[in-house]
């Protein structure tokens, strides 16, 4: 994922070393590397992506559950969500295999957007197949889905208390040591500053922020951020900075982050509040930042306050 990871958690006496916790993390962060990297050329993602339009190739089931799931979501969203935008996300200069950040051209634009959609997708028992040229990029799910994987190899080897992170996904569970709840700070978005927005506790739980302030570049006094709309093969163009979303699931949370992003504050807000998706939406305005929270959101932080 060409990124970090960190895991703190309270070891029960007569309980697995921490070099055993740290093997099992890391095998599993190796098996998700060689199935689903788009920055190795021998992945199974890669080797996938490499097939020409009309081919089919057998997956590893983590690599077609993601697809499952994407699907999903692409489809609640009227296509707000894509898993097939490595071709965009390159031209742009956001992806594994890009080079330049740039402004693409019209011409440009209208090329790599001939090779995404995610209706090209198909799964026929154990085989991907794709019907045009697509690529597969996992990106906007993977961490979450890492970090899920993680958390249930902790639970069987007997690890109840823990503060995870991959990539800036988390999850949490149990206490510290000294009773006290795992606290995770919701970064405000500003610009090269760490700033806290929110504190929340978390207790089995993971959370989930998408947002426009670290993956980006400007041109001409315009910000170009990472997150693609799918619809329009193009930077999201709102005021809406960034978008966290807590669930029990870290997978969900971080499709949901990135899907409430592309939809905006108000498509977002809308779709979330409607789904019961706890959710944290701060977008810019002429004064500073606008903080809005869906109902599911202020029940979860108030009764994580208590």
């Amino acid at each position: 994922m060409g990124s970090h990871y960190s895991l703190k958690y309270v070891a029960a006496a007569g309980g697995v070393e921490p070099v055993q916790v740290q093997a099992e993390v890391q095998r599993l962060l190796d098996e998700v590397d060689e199935q689903m990297s788009t920055w190795r050329a021998d992945s199974a993602v890669s080797a996938f992506n490499q097939l020409p339009a009309g081919s089919c190739l057998d997956m590893p089931d983590p690599v077609l559950a993601l697809v499952r799931y994407g699907e999903t979501l692409s489809s609640a969203s009227a296509g707000a969500f894509d898993l097939t935008l490595a071709p965009l996300l390159d031209l742009w200069g956001f992806g594994a295999q890009s080079r330049d950040r740039q402004v693409p051209s019209a011409e440009q634009l209208a090329g790599a957007r001939g090779r995404v959609g995610y209706r090209y997708l198909r799964i026929v028992e154990r085989q991907l197949c794709k019907d045009a040229a697509v690529q597969l990029d996992l990106a906007s799910i993977v961490a979450g889905y890492t970090v899920d994987r993680i958390a249930t190899r902790l639970g069987e080897l007997g690890v109840r208390s823990y503060l995870l992170d991959v990539t800036g996904e988390v999850k949490a569970a149990g206490r510290k040591p000294d009773g006290s709840a795992w606290r995770v700070a919701i970064e405000a978005p500003r610009d090269g500053q760490q700033v806290v927005q929110q504190i929340i506790a978390l207790d089995g739980l993971g959370m989930s922020t998408s947002g426009d302030y670290r993956n980006y570049f400007e041109r001409d006094g315009r910000r170009y951020s990472h997150t693609l709309d799918p619809q329009r093969g193009a930077p999201v163009a709102h005021d809406l900075a960034s978008v966290t979303v807590i669930d029990p699931s870290a997978l969900h949370a971080d499709g949901l982050s990135t899907l409430l992003m592309v939809l905006g504050p108000e498509r977002g807000f809308a779709y979330a509040e409607q789904a019961g998706v706890a959710a944290l939406f701060i977008r810019r305005a002429e004064q500073g930042f606008v903080s809005r929270e869906t109902s599911a959101f202020t029940r979860l932080a108030s009764a994580a306050a208590d």
